[in-house]
């Protein structure tokens, strides 16, 4: 059994069952539903959520604090484990910085212990899978030094593609302009967008009805993942109140890469990712080409 403990944010996007199974660690990050605060543990219903945003409910997000870290380390600290935590990608958060303000608090504390923080450069389930990629590697018996060097080296080689059928909480999130949004929303333009190599969501194609975004993100996992049309590794799938859509892109995924017939694993885009996204986005994970930019 290995002596040290494997922590994420409550942004990889699994669900509890699959964090106690896998025995990795959350920590939560905070949302609000028109003012009115929660932590994003899932206890607020998912499908109750997404129906309040599209009833035109305002989300709002926040960050694990430096205090919420070192509680959160310290209990593992305490009974003489070390850790290794992966955070939500700082291209999208500044998460990281609290986690290491922590944890520089924390190693004067308990100077014989490791707590290892790293930048997951990922999101979502996307970055959920890369948690459960480390729990095969403790499980396995890596040490702790090995499993960081792994991510390290290998955290560009997981691929990210998200597609939206609503532009409206991407107006709102100031990463399309309105203008921009209002006539993709008028000619029914849905973009395909992936995780670059600083781990920022960008925008890469534009395509006309959801059948197409679809189509074109299969193939783009036909196109990257390691063996193309013979991959047989972990293939995540988060949505937020699409299943449907998420459904269409399994078809279309098993129709091209055989192996993943019946294998690929649906989770939903929790609270805090949520917030931002807003209902109608399907968002695609597997390990292949490395993210060059």
């Amino acid at each position: 059994m290995a002596d040290y403990v494997i922590s994420c944010c409550s942004t990889s996007d699994l669900n509890l069952e699959h964090y106690v199974k896998r025995n990795i660690k959350v920590a939560y990050f905070h949302y609000e539903i028109d003012g009115k605060p929660y932590l994003d543990d899932g206890e607020y219903p998912i499908a109750e959520f997404y129906k309040a945003m599209a009833a035109g409910a305002m989300t709002k997000t926040s960050q694990i604090n430096v205090d919420e870290y070192i509680a959160h380390f310290e209990q593992y600290l305490k009974a003489g484990n070390d850790i290794i935590h992966l955070t939500l990608s700082s291209g999208i958060s500044g998460t990281i910085n609290s986690a290491n303000v922590a944890a520089n608090e924390l190693r004067e504390k308990y100077p014989d212990r490791k707590l290892y923080i790293i930048d997951s450069l990922a999101a979502s389930s996307g970055y959920g899978l890369l948690m459960d990629k480390i729990a095969d590697l403790r499980d396995e018996g890596r040490s702790i030094e090995e499993v960081k060097s792994w991510v390290i080296e290998n955290r560009l080689y997981l691929n990210h593609w998200f597609f939206t059928t609503d532009l409206t909480y991407f107006v709102r999130g100031g990463r399309i302009t309105k203008a921009a949004g209002w006539v993709g929303g008028a000619l029914k333009i849905c973009p395909l967008l992936d995780v670059d190599k600083e781990g920022k969501l960008v925008p890469r194609t534009k395509h006309r009805g959801k059948e197409n975004v679809i189509h074109a993100a299969a193939q783009k996992m036909l196109k990257n993942a390691n063996g193309g049309a013979e991959y047989a590794d972990k293939c995540y799938i988060s949505q937020s109140a699409c299943m449907d859509d998420a459904e269409k892109l399994i078809r279309e995924i098993e129709a091209l890469v055989p192996a993943m017939k019946g294998k690929i694993e649906i989770y939903d885009i929790g609270t805090t990712i949520g917030s931002h996204t807003g209902p109608g986005t399907v968002a695609l994970f597997f390990w292949g080409k490395k993210r060059e930019d």
